[in-house]
């Protein structure tokens, strides 16, 4: 099916993203997938090139570019090639938004460029060890004294969180007043008191620094704050439609490859004297994969469109996120099984493919907790 949604300049864009990803990732992907780590020479090298400075201000040292489409090829680029590890949709699609729309002339001044570049890498700390989709129920407090907060916390699975030179970080800043006592603050590499754990083990997404943050009176200056104190909620809930638009993106795209995968695999593989393509199961099964991924295809398509309008909805993005992630992990778990005992070995594609699906339902807001916002506005 043909896509309307970008000109002639994003298909050059994706072109060359494409071609840089051949050329600086590839060759290191699988290192870097045993390391637990991406090298932070390639975030310096895409930031030379203009892949990290989307949304930022030719003033900030960005390209002056705000169209979430450039956004959405950077994505869909790295989920087609499988380098789940690279969190460029991070540091672009969730930390310099809030810096660009929250950020002082000063602050934006003093971040962006370093962002933009590639010389500083962002992350988003939010979850806790008891607070995951509940940001109420976070722990981590910074008491103010004059021109400073005295942070203190942790958080943890935060993405980039080994590479990360600066982290939004959401914290209290009133516990008495819930959801208005909370408030974000920029924490810097370098801070007394701010240490990182260990670099996590997960299931999948292996080249993915992810990370616990450990916060110890740490002395953060009040002009780190980004936006009003106790605001913070709020300006979460506004950011948060693109961050679930990009991982249903993400999803979205990594599906539509593992599907390809398998059936140029039931072309070529054969089982009892013909290929496995030609078993009416197998057609059948590739066939409700097929129309899934169009459906899917057309519905996210449009969710991009309106973002770029600026017309997305909490809901829709939350659909958006409800529906790609859960069908992701629904396609690539079908096109393992007809991989056979191949599909299961690390070796190949699929089986990678298969366990860095399975966070996309969690991550960014799980399931239950889509369905738990679709379902309150069908109720207002």
């Amino acid at each position: 099916m043909e896509r309307r949604i970008f000109t002639q300049e994003h298909h050059l864009f994706r072109q060359s993203f494409r071609t840089f990803l051949e050329r600086e990732a590839t060759p290191h992907y699988a290192h870097w997938e045993e390391e637990g780590i991406v090298s932070r020479e390639l975030w310096e090298k895409a930031g030379a090139v203009g892949f990290l400075s989307m949304g930022v201000a030719e003033e900030d040292g960005g390209s002056g570019v705000d169209d979430y489409r450039y956004n959405t090829v950077v994505i869909e680029e790295l989920s087609t090639l499988h380098y789940s590890g690279i969190g460029f949709p991070v540091h672009n699609d969730i930390v310099i938004p809030y810096i660009a729309h929250l950020g002082t002339p000063e602050q934006r001044a003093r971040w962006l460029p370093r962002l933009a570049s590639g010389k500083a890498i962002g992350s988003i700390a939010m979850t806790e060890p008891n607070a995951g989709s509940d940001l109420a129920g976070i722990r981590t407090n910074a008491r103010r004294e004059g021109d400073t907060y005295i942070l203190n916390g942790q958080k943890t699975f935060i993405s980039n969180g080994i590479n990360c030179d600066l982290a939004v970080l959401v914290a209290k800043t009133d516990p008495t007043k819930g959801h208005h006592g909370v408030s974000l603050l920029v924490v810097e590499r370098g801070m007394e008191g701010f240490t990182r754990g260990r670099n996590l083990e997960k299931l999948g997404m292996h080249a993915q620094d992810t990370a616990e943050l450990f916060f110890n009176d740490v002395r953060v200056p009040v002009a780190n704050r980004l936006g009003k104190e106790g605001y913070g909620f709020a300006y979460v809930m506004h950011e948060l439609p693109q961050e679930r638009l990009t991982i249903a993106v993400g999803s979205m795209a990594a599906a539509e490859a593992v599907f390809e995968w398998t059936v140029a695999y039931c072309h070529q593989r054969s089982a009892f004297g013909q290929r496995i393509g030609d078993f009416q199961n197998t057609r059948f099964v590739l066939a409700d994969m097929k129309t899934e991924l169009t459906i899917g295809r057309v519905f996210i398509d449009r969710c991009i469109e309106d973002h770029v309008a600026g017309k997305l909805t909490t809901e829709e993005a939350s659909m958006a996120k409800l529906w790609a992630t859960e069908m992701h992990t629904r396609v690539v778990d079908r096109c393992l099984q007809l991989h056979g005992g191949y599909g299961y070995m690390r070796e190949y594609p699929i089986g990678r493919a298969y366990l860095d699906a399975r966070v996309q339902t969690i991550y960014g807001g799980t399931s239950e907790i889509m369905k738990e916002i679709i379902g309150r506005s069908l109720f207002k």
